[in-house]
């Protein structure tokens, strides 16, 4: 078999396709030998991939769109995750139920992670542009730890807390906040997580068969209610309680979290313009000058699979 290791940056129920892709043997029916490493801190996964220690990265589109045209060509070739897997946690229940409101958010202070990378600040401040609020007119504490920030929004600082989704709920249900948002419903599609390489050709075979076995990853969670897999995501999740880990597949299988492995041409043009407004690209990069769609040529409309 061929070795296929990723280093991922971190491990999370948006990445479920990936982990039952190596489950139900798909990958191996590649001649695939799929492995993951979490690397701590998680930009070691750049030295896995540039070095060869491992064969893709798993994360953020916004790190190849960085690096590109600065020295380092990192080439995004599959996505797993198709929405944003983020909640806000506020003091109050919302009216309705949850849902983004934009306006609630002007001269507040919400506070999200900076540490592990910067697509949640990216996120949601291209969510109030979207919604035609400026993001200068909300207050924003970043730069610290999401557990840090989990504990001081609990003891009183702030007034929105911006964390995943399995986070929020687990918060919620210790009586430390609301859900007021979960962006999985109301944040449309976006490819949030994607696969990259450095270094590999770009018609390196193994490329193809690892997006069709996680297209198989797909199709089986999209055909399975999570109540069914409750063994697999306890063994896989084992920090997470397992009714909340059981009420977010659902609702990420619902929402379309888990489509192709082809990166949605639609939704990574919108997210090349919330990367731009952010200024860690000088403007949106164009689709094929960045990924290589050839992997997922067979995911794409009106060709087969």
């Amino acid at each position: 078999m061929d070795r296929f290791l990723v280093s991922a940056t971190g491990h999370s129920l948006n990445y479920l396709p990936h982990y039952v892709a190596v489950e139900q043997g798909y990958f191996a029916a590649e001649n695939l030998e799929v492995s993951e490493v979490v690397p701590r801190p998680w930009d070691l996964v750049l030295d896995h991939i540039r070095d060869g220690a491992a064969e893709a990265a798993l994360g953020g589109i916004w790190v190849p769109s960085m690096f590109h045209g600065r020295g380092r060509r990192l080439v995004p070739f599959a996505q797993v995750s198709n929405r944003a897997p983020l909640a806000l946690l506020g003091r109050q229940a919302p009216d309705g139920g949850p849902h983004f409101d934009a306006q609630a958010l002007i001269g507040k202070t919400v506070l999200m992670k900076g540490s592990n990378g910067a697509s949640v600040g990216i996120y949601l401040k291209m969510m109030l542009r979207e919604a035609g609020v400026d993001p200068q007119q909300v207050n924003y504490i970043q730069d610290l730890d999401a557990g840090i920030l989990s504990e001081c929004f609990a003891g009183g600082m702030g007034d929105y807390l911006l964390v995943d989704l399995p986070g929020a709920l687990t918060y919620a249900a210790a009586g430390k906040g609301h859900v007021t948002t979960i962006f999985a419903v109301d944040g449309g599609d976006i490819p949030w997580s994607v696969y990259y390489t450095e270094g590999m050709a770009p018609d390196d075979p193994r490329l193809s068969r690892f997006a069709r076995a996680l297209g198989r990853g797909m199709e089986w969670v999209n055909a399975h209610p999570a109540d069914s897999m409750r063994d697999f995501l306890t063994r896989t999740f084992p920090a997470l309680d397992i009714e909340i880990a059981v009420k977010v597949v659902d609702l990420y299988r619902a929402q379309g979290m888990y489509t192709v492995p082809r990166i949605n041409p639609a939704g990574y043009a919108r997210w090349q313009q919330g990367i731009a407004d952010a200024h860690l690209t000088a403007a949106p990069i164009p689709y094929e000058e960045l990924n290589d769609p050839a992997p997922t040529r067979a995911f794409a409309p009106g060709e087969l699979a």
